[in-house]
């Protein structure tokens, strides 16, 4: 063969004629050789087809000459057309445009007998990765093909980060363009960057596609080893990530204080204090004869004080020193002035934004970055994924021209202000997050050209810019230290009580005028308060003095901004990957609380097996040196290979991912690393919260009891545990006379209801016949293995049958398995059958296939454990050979391992098929007939006549005599109504449904029928001013759950959102989320 075969020849040797004769397709420009791609299967490399860094000749506007220019979005596509004008089509790729196969169908046909071909990673070959296009961009690369067939340049012009340097290379390798091609970069999208850009293209940065992509595959072997382990220890759908494991072990650290965490009572005293002239002030009581008065700082986690010379009050001491106060005179002991500077902050790090855009504006990560996203795309930020505080010269010009203009000379540093950055290896971009352009427009100026969120988020970014440019904040902090006599000597409360008061004078406002009112840099402690100038020996008189009790609070749950805070501190992650990391952890394993992240019992779960059996994995330190290792690729310093081989294969360091993944597995304890102490019961019994494969619970002895998966474990005490255990079961209500059924009344997940009937019963969590109903049975593999255990135990069924003897294939065909059903039917057994073959007149291939079933029955010792039999059978069988050679061998092992796992629970086989055709007899019952209760009534209240009434429902009241058409009445999602062929109404009560005649049902239909709503509900309560559209927020209960409304966007609460507890904030966020979905609905 060849070794060109299948290149296209011209497309090597056009370019190298043209350098060897000196003619240049662009001027001043050379071609670069063809190098090793890092990417096997990937189309031949195009690197060599980007070109140095002059432009072409600027394309002529009759069309002679055009571009194609190729970004990532339609939106920044539409801004930089308008500035290109003719010659040049902008066109997105619309995102990435390859990536690793998503699923086993995603494989090409010649790799799917690959073993790696599950991860996508060849990692017997330098880990190189199989690409594929994804499904939703066939049609467009499609479109880019076409276009670019009437180009005579193209132009990839991604964003200038890691993903946006490989999906330029992607579009290269999809593409495989046989135009010059260029690499055009910027910061921002204004007129004069895209000029710039234009003239300054450049190479493509292989050290940034090599580090994005070693990123990707390590996150793909990290993910693809370790989530097969969280479904066979834990439960289904559980994943592993590099980062998102260890941003889910921040938020379990941080629940696992809150619930160690012991809370200490103490008080302190304010006092009110006026001066000889009549001017008052507020001091605290801070010095009790000397000591000092303990406040919240001064307690450690376990309730103690962490200093013996503190003072703590309880609420007689504190009574006694009010006593001891009120009406005294107080002598001033000290005065002391400091000064009192303060620096602005720098420009925004994507970190630092969102941190922001959580505090000040209420939004989640996601959420800021959208605005941000659609702000860079307009033209009128800097790209917004950077972890630098740098500003380019133009953006101090323009911000010192601002500070000039805005707020006078005073205002403006002798020299530009510089801002180290805080972040290792800060790379992403090379430059902060600011106003775009020469100039910076003012917020009012672009208020009123983008959506309100985008506005705010936009005004934040000004103030942060133009602020960091300007002079410090500058002024005087005085403290004022008074002492009074509270008692005689030795008193109980001590002698001398002093009071303290500080208050701060600006003198010069500095970089505080940039944020005016709006910002709390000017709010809260370092807010101005002016104290009455008091000299050393003056008095002052206590007129009021106010004690007060407080107790110590828990360490505070994580925000989105508090958590990408800590993540920055740590180094795990970087700037492209906070917000997307939020977005993952929410899906399993975080639900929030207002702002607050709270953690899942599943999450405790994962985190617990990761710590316990793959430690480095989740180590911070770890994680971040992981980081700092991919830098040094990016940068150059080292080779992706080598280090992808040391974090899979292992080093003398380290026994690698895959070693590990395999060498412990078997110490893992499901039971174990599921389950979280809560304390124990009086008598010393332990109380445990658990997670199973039907969800959380909680567990004393052998009692167990369901809880809902929004139950934060800092409140699931011993005593709440013992009440969900204590709930009242099935109430009998009577036996129905025509059925004989009993009737019951029961709470259910979606509330209290009656039944015709008893529903059967769900085995205890965590028991050995909960954890076999929860094996996926729809699973083909679950189906064999299931069909060979009942094989082994002599209690085939005919479908198992059929199983045992196709899989795998043993030339057991139509015409033999018609046979035996046929001798099943009148009357053997399957087993029965089977032993008769020969009889039935089965010969040949069949025969001797179905002797070797019966022989893998001879071979098995029945006193073996269930789990041993099964892998013994199966082994014998080739039905694990087969599994074993499937593409999706991974998932499919381990369903067999889940029913191993679940065998071995049971003493013997016979048990263990006893446990499933009783499940199955429950699942082929009936489902008895249930009704929802009325709101009206109570669980405690309700009679047997209730309960039958409400299964009497939908009641046919009668026919219409006009038309001999029935009319019913029910219950629905939307409350009661009557129902006339396809004319219904609804009704006014749910007692209506037992007591409507059907003259009273004739009346309601002969009214018009209301159209669009009905009588609008009240609103639960009124909130706040949402400060995204400046409109009053109100929460209200609808037809689907309560939902918080400005009048033009509607936003359901969600899981872990009380109507009690709904704060403005909160209610303000939710409102931000839904306006990021799009346009409100019009009403008709």
């Amino acid at each position: 063969m060849m070794p060109f075969s299948g290149i296209d020849l011209a497309s090597w040797i056009l370019p190298i004629v043209a350098a060897v004769v000196g003619v240049s397709v662009l001027s001043g420009t050379r071609p670069v050789w063809p190098e090793e791609v890092p990417v096997a299967m990937a189309p031949m490399a195009c690197w060599w087809r980007v070109l140095d860094n002059a432009p072409p000749p600027r394309p002529t506007v009759d069309g002679v000459s055009t571009s194609l220019v190729i970004v990532e979005s339609p939106a920044k596509a539409k801004t930089i057309a308008g500035y290109l004008g003719d010659g040049f089509v902008v066109e997105s790729s619309i995102g990435h445009v390859r990536d690793l196969p998503q699923r086993a169908s995603d494989v090409p046909d010649a790799y799917k007998g690959e073993s790696w071909a599950k991860t996508g990673v060849d990692i017997h070959n330098d880990f190189k990765p199989l690409y594929v296009v994804n499904a939703d961009k066939k049609q467009q690369m499609a479109h880019l093909k076409r276009l670019l067939k009437d180009a005579d340049h193209l132009y990839l012009a991604t964003d200038e980060d890691r993903e946006g340097e490989a999906i330029a290379w992607h579009l290269l390798e999809v593409l495989n363009p046989k135009v010059p091609v260029h690499r055009m970069v910027f910061h921002e999208i204004t007129k004069g960057a895209i000029a710039e850009a234009l003239a300054n293209t450049r190479e493509l940065d292989r050290r940034l596609v090599d580090a994005q992509e070693t990123r990707r595959i390590l996150d793909r072997l990290y993910g693809y080893e370790l989530s097969p382990v969280l479904w066979r220890m834990i439960g289904a759908g559980l994943s592993a990530g590099r980062v998102q494991s260890v941003a889910t072990r921040m938020v379990v650290e941080r629940e696992r204080e809150r619930m160690a965490f012991l809370a200490a009572g103490y008080w302190d005293l304010t006092a009110t204090v006026a001066t000889t002239d009549g001017q008052v002030f507020t001091t605290r009581l801070v010095e009790v004869s000397g000591r000092r008065v303990a406040s919240g700082r001064d307690f450690g986690d376990d309730g103690c004080p962490d200093r013996d010379d503190v003072l703590v009050l309880d609420q007689a001491s504190a009574d006694a020193l009010t006593v001891g106060l009120q009406g005294r005179t107080a002598t001033v002991d000290s005065v002391e002035a400091k000064p009192y500077r303060r620096r602005p902050a720098a420009p925004f790090t994507t970190s630092t934004f969102q941190q922001e855009a959580g505090r000040r504006l209420r939004l989640s990560s996601s959420l800021a970055m959208h605005a941000a996203q659609g702000l860079y795309q307009k033209g009128y930020i800097t790209y917004m994924r950077t972890d630098s505080t740098t500003l380019s010269d133009t953006a101090v010009r323009a911000a010192r021209a601002e500070v000039r203009e805005r707020f006078g000379a005073d205002h403006l540093p002798d020299a530009p202000r510089t801002y180290a950055n805080k972040v290792r290896n800060a790379q992403e971009a090379h430059e902060a997050i600011r106003p775009a352009g020469d100039r910076f427009r003012h917020p009012d100026e672009v208020a009123g050209e983008v959506p309100s969120s985008e506005a705010r988020v936009y005004e934040m970014i000004w103030r942060r810019t133009v602020a960091s440019q300007m002079t410090d904040a500058v002024g005087e902090t005085v403290t004022v230290r008074a002492i009074a006599e509270v008692g005689p000597e030795g008193s109980e409360v001590g002698r001398e009580a002093t009071l303290a008061a500080s208050g701060t004078v600006i003198s010069h406002q500095g970089f505080r005028r940039a944020y005016e009112v709006e910002s709390d840099d000017a709010d809260g402690e370092e807010a101005e308060r002016v104290l009455p100038a008091v000299a050393v020996g003056a008095t002052v008189n206590v007129n009021e003095v106010v004690p007060e009790g407080h107790t110590t609070q828990p360490p505070a749950r994580y925000t989105e901004a508090s958590l990408v805070k800590g993540m920055e501190e740590f180094g795990v992650g970087r700037p492209s990957t906070y917000a997307s990391i939020m977005e993952t952890i929410q899906r399993n394993y975080v639900w929030k609380k207002g702002s607050a992240l709270v953690p899942t019992l599943s999450a405790f779960a994962v985190t617990t097996l990761l710590e316990r059996h793959f430690p480095r994995l989740v180590d911070y330190d770890f994680t971040a040196a992981m980081e700092e290792d991919l830098d040094q690729i990016a940068n150059g310093e080292a080779e992706r290979v080598p280090w992808l081989q040391s974090f899979y294969f292992g080093s003398d360091d380290d026994i690698g991912l895959h070693a590990k993944v395999t060498a412990r597995l078997g110490e893992i304890d499901p039971r174990g690393v599921s389950t979280v102490p809560l304390g124990a019961t009086d008598d010393g019994e332990p109380v445990v919260a658990r997670y199973g494969k039907f969800g959380p619970y909680v567990q004393v002895g052998e009692e167990t009891a369901s809880i809902p998966d929004d139950v934060p474990l800092d409140e699931l005490t011993v005593d709440r545990a013992l009440e969900y255990l204590n709930t009242p079961g099935d109430r009998d209500l009577g036996t129905d006379p025509e059925t004989g059924l009993p009737v019951v009344a029961r709470s259910g997940r979606f509330g209290p209801y009656v039944s015709l009937g008893r529903l059967p019963e769900r085995p205890s969590p965590g028991s050995p016949e909960a954890r076999l109903m929860a094996l996926p049975t729809s699973r083909r593999e679950v189906k064999v293995a299931m069909a060979y255990l009942r094989l082994a135990a002599g209690r085939l069924t005919g479908a198992a049958t059929r199983l045992v003897l196709t899989v795998p294939k043993r030339g057991v065909g139509k015409k033999a398995l018609d046979r035996l059903e046929a001798d099943v039917r009148s009357g053997s057994t399957p087993t029965e059958a089977l032993a008769r073959s020969a009889e039935l007149g089965i010969t040949g291939r069949p025969l001797a296939g179905i002797g070797d079933v019966l022989g893998l029955v001879d071979g098995l010792d029945p006193d073996q454990p269930p789990d041993v039999v099964l892998q013994g059978i199966l082994e014998a069988s080739g039905y694990l050979d087969e599994v074993r050679a499937d593409d999706k061998a991974e998932s499919r092992l381990a369903n067999l391992d889940a029913v191993a796992e679940v065998a071995a629970d049971f003493p013997d086989i016979t048990a263990l098929i006893d446990e499933v055709d009783r499940q199955a007899e429950a699942d082929d019952q009936p489902r008895p007939r249930t009704a929802s209760l009325f709101q009206t009534m109570t669980l405690e209240r309700i009679t047997f006549e209730d309960a039958m009434q409400l299964l009497s429902l939908p009641r046919m009241v009668g026919t219409d005599p006009a038309d001999g058409v029935e009319i019913t009445v029910q219950n629905g999602r939307f409350g009661p109504y009557l129902k006339k062929g396809a004319d219904s109404r609804s009704l006014d009560k749910e007692e209506q449904l037992l007591t409507i005649t059907l003259e009273e049902c004739l009346e309601v239909l002969a009214q018009p029928k209301r159209r669009g709503r009905t009588v609008a509900r009240p609103p639960l309560r009124e909130l706040g001013v949402d400060a995204a559209s400046g409109k009053t927020m109100v929460l209200k209960d609808g037809n689907w759950g309560p939902y918080v409304t400005d009048g033009e966007y509607n936003a359901s609460l969600k899981r872990g959102d009380a109507v009690e507890e709904l704060t403005d904030e909160r209610a303000s966020e939710l409102l931000a989320e839904r306006r990021m979905k799009g346009p409100a609905k019009k009403k008709r």
